[in-house]
């Protein structure tokens, strides 16, 4: 049986923030009388994470999942509720648990910005007291899995975002974390940086059986790194479970994209579902996820084909229709 790593029970952060009425006036009553309200945050949150799961946890902006993140990484205190990240209160800060876990947030940098990469790489050894043959090894097979091997006496600021984004990366990781909050890690990159990253990522887990959670707006990295998911909104967990699940349950349609014969019009295909596209012969259809093998079958028997995928919904849309629907 394996070990719960990381364990939430009835977590609650709530923020009480100024409301400033507008104007002049506004600002001169203030001076006497200030109006709050309280913002919940993150409002009776529970899960349980085992060791070595990469788990998804996402949410629109302001769903709470950085704040979460924060809490459980030690940076804020709750307003209550409890949570044991392997085995340590965060919120004690102890050296031991603190040299147990890295949080990466894509848009806030830990490098210094007018120093090489690797001398905050020696900074970050100092401060976990890593051994020096340690620190040399791991750095040596960090930097050559992310091929950064040429760019290490660069000062950061004159490295492009992914070169960057990588070596926030390394100094993250030089301390071989058991657990990685990693808060949107491919923000801001190109699809072939957001793929090497994604890789890493994968990798890093499987040789280190490192627990993960993961937010990211962009659902590619999501879909190719999770089998679970945590969906949070406006504080609350609405879902916890397989991502394959949501998929079933809330995409309807699956996607047909086609590469046919000249002389075939948009009218002939709209009789077996909804055409997205249509140009040159490449066709996108839409069709019921139950019927889409069937309509996939007639379309072949009744048209010259040299290419059919069928293929699923993006997750962005699947996700949107959750939140459609909890909303109605």
């Amino acid at each position: 049986m394996q070990k719960i790593a990381i364990k939430v029970e009835n977590l609650k952060k709530y923020f009480k923030v100024y409301k400033k009425e507008p104007g002049l006036w506004g600002s001169i009553k203030s001076l006497w009388k200030r109006n709050y309200e309280t913002v919940k945050a993150v409002d009776d949150v529970s899960f349980e994470i085992t060791e070595g799961e990469i788990v998804g946890f996402i949410g629109q902006n302001g769903a709470g999942k950085t704040t979460t993140l924060k809490m459980l990484s030690g940076l804020l205190y709750p307003t209550q509720g409890q949570s044991t990240v392997l085995g340590f209160n965060p919120w004690d800060r102890k050296p031991k648990f603190q040299k147990q876990f890295a949080l990466v947030m894509g848009q806030k940098n830990q490098l210094w910005w007018d120093l090489p990469a690797i001398e905050s790489f020696h900074l970050n050894k100092a401060i976990y007291e890593i051994p020096d043959k340690k620190f040399d090894e791991t750095l040596a097979k960090l930097a050559k899995i992310l091929d950064v091997e040429d760019i290490l006496q660069i000062q950061v600021r004159k490295l492009s975002l992914g070169q960057r984004m990588k070596c926030e990366i390394i100094a993250a990781l030089l301390h071989n974390p058991k657990v990685l909050f990693l808060d949107e890690p491919t923000i801001g990159l190109d699809v072939v940086m957001q793929k090497i990253l994604r890789d890493f990522i994968k990798q890093y887990n499987k040789e280190f059986g490192a627990t993960i959670i993961l937010t990211s707006h962009y659902m590619g990295d999501v879909k190719e790194l999770c089998e679970r998911v945590i969906i949070i909104d406006n504080g609350h967990k609405i879902y916890d479970g397989k991502l394959a699940d949501i998929i079933n349950k809330y995409a309807r349609n699956k996607i047909l994209s086609l590469t046919l014969e000249n002389g075939v019009t948009k009218n002939e295909l709209s009789k077996f579902g909804t055409v997205k596209s249509f140009e040159d012969g490449r066709t996108t259809l839409v069709v019921p996820r139950k019927d889409a093998t069937k309509i996939a079958a007639k379309i072949l028997n009744q048209f010259k084909v040299h290419d059919l995928n069928i293929e699923e919904v993006p997750i962005e849309t699947v996700i949107r229709e959750i939140f459609g629907n909890k909303n109605k």
